[in-house]
């Protein structure tokens, strides 16, 4: 939906598509593979945990992406910038807990055997990888023209993966149920493509990926408010830190 969308918008614009080098195709199809494999993981994630659980776990690439952005693109971070991130990664521990009890701060590392745990943990990192494959792109590329190649790849990935033999019949079932949120989907997640990688080109990814983090305020809200999942002071508390760290890398 939303890869429809974009094609419609570059098809009006007037300027022609400048022509990608061989680097920017590969940064292209590498960050697609990841970001695939982002929303597979995801998927599993959400369909045995707690979204409120596993949506910020997913979000932990703010823990490497500093990693790879200091030792590949050479990126350096203030001490200001730093502690908002280690702010961001506490509220990411911390929407995990059903207290604040010393018998339950530790829930977190007895919770790894958990499947839905596994999978949000392996997505937060193959988006890592994803992201600063991103940046690199961004940097040669227009981040339209960018996003839009990346876009095309994942349809051609996820197209693969729909026709094979387990799917068949479960598109249009899930068409059927879920059609209106398909369609709304779409909107949204083009503008989040969008502006997410011109940020990328404006910002050190090291900065970039933690201020992305507001999301999880989103989900904690609709996690607890609309599918009362429990434990919301905790997680809402766990937000106030995201979003302090967050302040404090605009800062830095």
């Amino acid at each position: 939906m939303s890869g429809g969308m974009l094609n419609l918008y570059i098809l009006f614009r007037a300027e022609s598509i400048p022509q990608p080098s061989p680097q920017v195709l590969l940064y292209a199809i590498g960050g697609a593979i990841c970001f695939v494999l982002y929303h597979l993981f995801n998927g599993r994630a959400y369909r045995t945990g707690d979204l409120s659980i596993a949506y910020p776990l997913s979000q932990t690439a703010m823990l490497y992406v500093p990693i790879w952005g200091a030792f590949i693109l050479n990126e350096s971070l203030t001490p200001v910038g730093v502690a908002g991130i280690l702010l961001v990664l506490c509220g990411a521990y911390v929407v995990q807990l059903p207290s604040l009890g010393s018998a339950d701060i530790l829930r977190p590392f007895r919770n790894l055997s958990n499947h839905s745990v596994q999978f949000a943990l392996a997505a937060g990192f193959i988006y890592s990888i994803g992201a600063i494959l991103d940046k690199m792109g961004v940097m040669a590329y227009s981040p339209l023209y960018f996003t839009h190649l990346m876009v095309c790849f994942m349809f051609l990935i996820m197209t693969g993966n729909l026709l094979r033999p387990s799917y068949r019949g479960k598109i249009f079932e899930e068409w059927r149920k879920s059609r209106w949120l398909i369609l709304l989907s779409g909107p949204v997640m083009m503008c989040s493509f969008l502006a997410f990688r011109y940020g990328l080109q404006m910002a050190p990814v090291s900065y970039a990926v933690p201020v992305r983090q507001v999301s999880l305020l989103i989900a904690v809200i609709i996690g607890v408010v609309f599918l009362r999942e429990t434990c919301g002071r905790i997680r809402f508390t766990a937000s106030a830190l995201i979003l302090a760290g967050v302040f404090l890398i605009r800062l830095g």
